[in-house]
């Protein structure tokens, strides 16, 4: 437990230095506001239309006599998934959007005297396609997850941990990628380093997922995030000599 703490400590100490750095806690914040206006535009869509949706993928219960109310959870239940979808893509989508303004938050809080340094119009392919790759085996998880919570008790008590714990997982993936980028580490590198080190990658990414939940919020704490994981990843992954004065 102490190293599930000490991933939370990280996030906390994410705060703490944009918070003595409060122009890159603003320089932080535009690609979250981006992201943001779009999922919201996306699940505004989905709320809108969910019934039309629901109708359109059920069929099959065109003559049944409750139809209505099962199509009123269907919808509601599109809904909730698109917006579990929201939030576990919420990163990977502000980081592809900010790579070039994250890149440089992330070297602010970490300085290396030598790195993997690319311009990011190079990087960008591949951070996009590690990002999909990253999704797909989060995907592999969570939706059995999603599925499973419509199963009494089950879903209502153990599914909701195992979510955040997967989540929170791949949201550390996501958000030291572009650190042990700067050291030169490629994606299956990255991925071991964390299985390694599983309780703290948890401890740091379940706070992330816990707070991201909270509307708008997200956006707030974005550029902590991006700066707690260039502190996780100095101190504690991969540490590094701070640079001679």
């Amino acid at each position: 437990m102490r190293d599930f703490f000490s991933g939370v400590g990280f996030f906390i100490e994410g705060f703490g230095w944009v918070s003595r750095n409060g122009r890159w806690w603003l320089f932080g914040l535009i690609p979250a506001v981006i992201a943001f206006a779009v999922y919201v535009v996306a699940l505004i869509f989905l709320a809108t239309n969910a019934t039309e949706l629901a109708t359109f993928l059920t069929p099959f219960a065109d003559s049944w006599s409750w139809r209505e109310g099962f199509r009123a959870v269907v919808g509601v239940a599109l809904f909730l998934g698109g917006l579990a979808l929201a939030v576990l893509t919420f990163v990977a989508l502000t980081l592809t959007i900010g790579d070039p303004f994250y890149e440089r938050l992330s070297a602010a809080v970490d300085v290396l005297e030598t790195e993997d340094d690319q311009p990011w119009w190079r990087t960008l392919p591949r951070s996009v396609r590690d990002s999909l790759v990253t999704l797909f085996y989060m995907l592999v998880f969570t939706i059995p997850l999603f599925a499973l919570g419509f199963v009494p008790v089950v879903g209502q008590t153990v599914v909701p941990v195992l979510g955040a714990a997967v989540s929170g997982f791949f949201l550390t993936v996501e958000l030291t990628t572009l650190a042990l980028e700067r050291r030169g580490m490629a994606r299956k590198e990255r991925f071991a380093l964390l299985r390694a080190n599983k309780a703290t990658t948890l401890g740091f990414g379940v706070a992330v997922f816990l707070l991201f939940l909270i509307p708008f919020v997200a956006v707030i704490a974005m550029p902590a995030a991006v700066a707690g994981a260039a502190l996780l990843v100095r101190t504690r992954l991969a540490p590094t000599p701070d640079p001679a004065p």
